[in-house]
């Protein structure tokens, strides 16, 4: 009999924990469906108001693969078409050099980044930092773009 009533308990108990879950679970899905369900980053665009500049320094120096090119934005896309797109556009709130040009940092992946450094340093590309190597194993290099945006070379361990 006591086995019964151990046993009708945790026949009990358990169906508490069931129940408690499933109100949780409905709650959560409940409230994802109102969430906005964010599944990666796809693009970054960079406004500039010398859009054949920066072209040239990201297709031509970088070696970044052209997705589309119009008269006002490129795009540069990465691994296809649902992978990453990098863009540059005109913006009419736009002029000269970025005034705050530690605001935002993209980092571009390389498989060689002492390669890369000397050859963007032999095609007149500003480095703030040559590549170092970070206690997590990976190498890093800072540079800056034509309009003064800072960015950074990564050579993943």
């Amino acid at each position: 009999k006591a086995i019964s009533t151990v046993s009708v308990w945790s026949e009990s108990a358990l169906g508490q924990m069931l129940t408690v879950f499933y109100f949780k679970l409905l709650r959560s899905v409940a409230q994802a469906e109102d969430a906005v369900m964010i599944t990666g980053v796809i693009g970054l665009t960079l406004w500039t108001d010398d859009l054949e500049t920066m072209f040239h320094f990201y297709n031509d120096v970088m070696g970044l693969p052209l997705h589309a090119r119009h008269d006002d934005f490129i795009a540069f896309e990465f691994g296809g078409f649902r992978e990453f797109r990098f863009n540059l556009g005109l913006h009419g709130d736009v002029e000269g050099k970025s005034s705050d040009p530690y605001r935002i940092m993209a980092n571009f992946g390389v498989d060689d980044i002492q390669g890369a450094y000397q050859r963007m340093t032999e095609a007149g590309i500003e480095f703030i930092r040559p590549p170092e190597q970070e206690h997590w194993g990976g190498w890093v290099a800072t540079f800056k773009d034509p309009d003064g945006n800072i960015l950074q070379l990564l050579e993943l361990p």
